[in-house]
């Protein structure tokens, strides 16, 4: 099995995503659908391909952990990959990240979105399901800083998707699992690295959310994601995270520093035969910070149906921009055939060997405890050069027509 042909292939066929699972046919997801593709593959094929993609010198981890999340760049294409272990033997997932440079344009999200990222301090989530684009915004939103600001910007991400390439501003990318044990620990290293902002790939734990409002309430412009299907959610979810002894204290903290919310969903559009994000938009106007620091989270709505003037949008207010926007970016396949290689990954043998992370703080077991006993401790239209796959395509014929197509 060849990863690169399969990509390519994927690629042509304007799949996001790409299922490998021994002793079943690679599947393709295009426009939200699983496709299967060919015969079945074996575990020993996936089981090599696991090796060449994590290495020699990870491989031990990943034994003991079962999963492994890493990205590369295969082909032209910029992947983000889960390798994992299941009953069958090893399973890969790829999301086939785009190969252009992500902006707001290019995403055909609303312009109006720069201006979160011109915040000089603060929070912005971008939140909605796995696979609707959270990484591509939040790259989008880099870009904005990046083409007209002279700012420090360090990531923290696990695994990094987009390589950023500096401009106007300087920029650290740091990956969890092999630059920084966690993000907790990456959180407590850049406070010490006099960023401007911060980019953190995911607020998965009390801990992290701690650091991550932390950094946004002392002067630093911090961008994150989070899993959650509307704006209100995302906002209940961080505080729900918490003891309830100090949910009000989170709260009005979160008030205090927020700047925005993003809520998005993948939408086909027939007519130019892409998918773009729907959004719902929550600027933080001082109405809603009112409504977030007495905890009153189902207000949010309205807040945002009456916020039109000042930035918000409803899913159905967005979605009647959509219809009325009459410029769209359409990626061609010549762009992406012809995109630059991103950045070479670093050989894993030249990096100096990660101390064992930390074990994760219990927020709320230090709660409970008396001040000073609290640890202090870091812890339809065909379009011209694009394959139609059809669901019982076979895979070897697929790659034949895209070897017949070169010029």
């Amino acid at each position: 099995m060849q990863l690169t042909q399969l990509v390519t292939a994927a690629r042509a066929a304007q799949a996001s995503d790409i299922h490998l699972e021994p002793g079943q046919a690679v599947c393709f997801r295009i426009r939200g659908q699983l496709r299967p593709q060919g015969a079945p593959i074996s575990a020993s094929e996936l089981l090599g391909c696991a090796r060449e993609l994590i290495g020699e010198a990870r491989w031990g981890e990943f034994l003991e952990r079962r999963s492994c999340d890493l990205a590369r760049t295969i082909g032209s294409a910029r992947c983000r990959i889960n390798i994992f272990c299941t009953s069958r033997g090893i399973g890969i997932a790829l999301r086939v990240l785009p190969a252009f440079e992500a902006t707001l344009d290019r995403l055909n999200l609303h312009p109006e979105f720069a201006q979160l990222a011109r915040a000089p301090h603060g929070l912005v989530i971008v939140c909605g399901a796995t696979g609707s684009g959270k990484s591509s915004t939040l790259a989008a939103l880099i870009h904005e800083l990046n083409a007209g600001e002279r700012r420090h910007i360090v990531t923290i991400e696990s695994p990094i998707e987009f390589a950023l390439t500096p401009r106007t501003s300087f920029i650290r990318q740091r990956e969890v699992g092999r630059d920084t044990p966690t993000f907790e620990q990456g959180l407590y290293d850049a406070m010490r690295e006099d960023p401007d902002v911060l980019m953190v790939g995911e607020m998965r734990d009390p801990e992290t959310m701690r650091l991550t409002l932390n950094a946004a309430e002392t002067g630093h412009l911090v961008l994150t994601t989070l899993h959650s299907s509307t704006a209100a959610e995302a906002l209940q979810r961080i505080v729900g995270a918490f003891p309830a002894e100090i949910q009000s204290g989170i709260s009005a903290q979160l008030a205090d520093c927020l700047v925005g919310v993003v809520c998005q969903r993948l939408r086909f559009f027939p007519r130019h035969n892409i998918l773009a994000p729907e959004c719902e938009v929550l600027m933080a106007t001082q109405a809603v910070r009112a409504i977030v620091r007495q905890g009153q989270f189902s207000k949010l709505q309205t807040a945002m149906e009456t916020g039109g003037s000042e930035g918000s949008f409803t899913f159905s207010r967005y979605r009647e921009w959509l219809e009325k926007r009459t410029h769209w970016f359409v990626p061609s396949p010549n762009e992406v055939s012809a995109a630059a290689p991103l950045d070479a990954e670093v050989p894993s043998e030249d990096l100096v060997p990660l101390a064992p992370a930390r074990p994760q703080r219990n927020i709320a077991a230090d709660a409970a405890k008396p001040r000073r006993e609290r640890s202090r401790a870091p812890s339809s239209e065909p379009i011209d050069g694009v394959l139609e796959i059809q669901s019982d395509g076979d895979l070897h014929a697929i790659l034949s027509e895209l070897e017949e197509r070169k010029p």
